[in-house]
């Protein structure tokens, strides 16, 4: 077969979307409007299995900012009505009430179980230069049964997320020493302290918490509400901060344009003021010791910390760029995130101004056909609208099908967030003007969980 007889092959094929969480199966419903076949592949039993492992926290955004109007479009028929655009959703209602449907909608254009271990160009690894761009890609999963599948796709569309991994508690990246050996005592996620076993596993007891971002504030808050609680006596939080604490640590409060995040940070402020949790600032964990039956954290510098009961990690999370390895990525070398798109999203460079709205040609790689869209796109980068996401799978549908005109065309206002230096990365405290408030910043939520600290009243993703 010739290189124009197998594109033509190639465009018969289905679009394959790896994961069926928001991002996901909103680009399958931008596909469908378009009257392309997409193919999505999920690896946990459920659509929306990430959300659902936050089904407790509450996002910043309301329903109003959380659904996509492709997705919206292909519910209607179903009888489906959206949520009041004005409340706020928690992540099960978003999985529950939105995510769900539209997966039922898609009807087996949704495979779940399905573990995608490997892309490539069908017969080309990354090194082969011959015909590549006229090969349709080659998508290795394996299903929960443990059968395994080679399907061929015209494009690819990974909005797998990062949840699967989160950051680790080391100040260089890498995990603690003892951070392995300390796991029975150590958990990377919000926790749910409506659930017994885990209001157990806190009430009464010392916990650290590392990290400065929206979850941190969320875990801030809850502790402290369970300090004041009838089985709450003798908690207490150490909070871990690798910077110092300054005007915007708690994000931009009655400023800031998302209340919800707003009240959030002040929530966590709140539980410093009165005592329930005591802020360690400048620490960058170097190593976690047993002492006995509790923890000792202790920094680069020698500085150790009051032995604790459990350390909680919310230090951000990454992309698994694993199965990626044999496509030809142009990734940013700090971020992780597409080249085009890293400026725009890099926290070392902009804490204040909203993330300007993007599409295709930021999210393009050297490698045509392949797009990093929802939070994976964004790589280390924290804090991801889900509105940003809808706009990437409609301008990526677009430039798939063929209309280069509406791909190229970006159409999307973003909140500002009224929060600076958002994802607590900068290790000094800001000097200028913009440090100390006013209308910023990082995207935090119309957001969702993952941030550079992740959930936590979060908001799309």
């Amino acid at each position: 077969m010739n290189a124009t007889a197998t594109a033509t092959a190639t465009e018969q094929l289905p679009v394959v979307v790896i994961g069926a969480g928001p991002a996901g199966l909103a680009a399958a419903a931008h596909l469908v409007d378009r009257g392309l076949e997409p193919l999505v592949l999920e690896a946990g039993a459920q659509a929306g299995a990430a959300v659902r492992e936050w089904s407790h926290v509450r996002l910043f955004s309301t329903w109003g900012e959380v659904t996509d109007q492709a997705a919206e479009k292909l519910l209607a028929p179903t009888g489906w009505v959206k949520p009041d655009p004005a409340t706020y959703p928690t992540g099960g209602d978003w999985a529950e009430q939105y995510v769900q449907p539209l997966a039922d909608v898609l009807g087996e254009r949704v495979r779940t179980g399905a573990r995608v271990t490997g892309v490539s160009r069908a017969g080309r690894d990354r090194v082969v230069d011959a015909d590549r761009d006229t090969m349709p890609f080659t998508v290795h999963v394996v299903h929960a049964d443990g059968r395994e599948e080679r399907i061929l796709a015209r494009a690819v569309v990974d909005a797998s997320g990062t949840w699967a991994l989160p950051s680790p508690a080391g100040g260089d990246g890498l995990p603690a020493l003892g951070e392995r050996a300390a796991a029975d005592r150590i958990s990377y996620r919000v926790p749910d302290l409506k659930d017994p076993a885990a209001r157990a596993r806190y009430a009464g007891k010392r916990t650290a918490v590392i990290g400065s971002g929206a979850s941190a504030f969320t875990t801030l808050a809850s502790l402290a509400d369970l300090a004041k609680s009838e089985d709450g006596d003798g908690t207490h939080t150490t909070w871990i901060l690798r910077r110092g604490i300054s005007g915007s640590t708690f994000g931009g409060g009655t400023a800031d344009e998302l209340p919800a995040r707003g009240a959030l940070g002040l929530a966590a402020k709140a539980a410093v003021d009165e005592g329930h949790a005591d802020a360690v600032t400048g620490f960058r964990t170097q190593a976690i010791e047993r002492a006995g039956e509790r923890l000792v954290l202790v920094s680069e510098d020698g500085h150790r910390i009051d032995p604790v009961d459990e350390v909680i990690v919310l230090t951000g999370f990454r992309p698994d760029l694993t199965f990626l390895g044999e496509l030809r990525l142009g990734l940013d070398e700090r971020l992780q995130a597409p080249v085009e798109l890293a400026p725009l999203i890099d926290p070392n460079q902009h804490s204040c101004g909203t993330v300007y709205p993007h599409g295709v040609k930021e999210l393009s790689h050297p490698e045509p056909g392949v797009y990093l869209v929802g939070m994976k796109s964004y790589g280390r980068a924290p804090t991801f609208l889900a509105l940003t996401g809808y706009e990437q799978v409609r301008s990526v549908a677009a430039a798939i099908a063929g209309d280069h005109e509406s791909a190229e065309r970006v159409e999307l206002v973003l909140p500002e967030t009224g929060v600076c230096g958002g994802a607590g990365l900068f290790d000094e405290p800001r000097t200028d003007d913009a440090a100390d408030g006013g209308g910023c910043c990082a995207p935090a939520p119309a957001l969702i969980r993952l941030g550079a600290d992740a959930p936590a009243a979060s908001g799309g993703c």
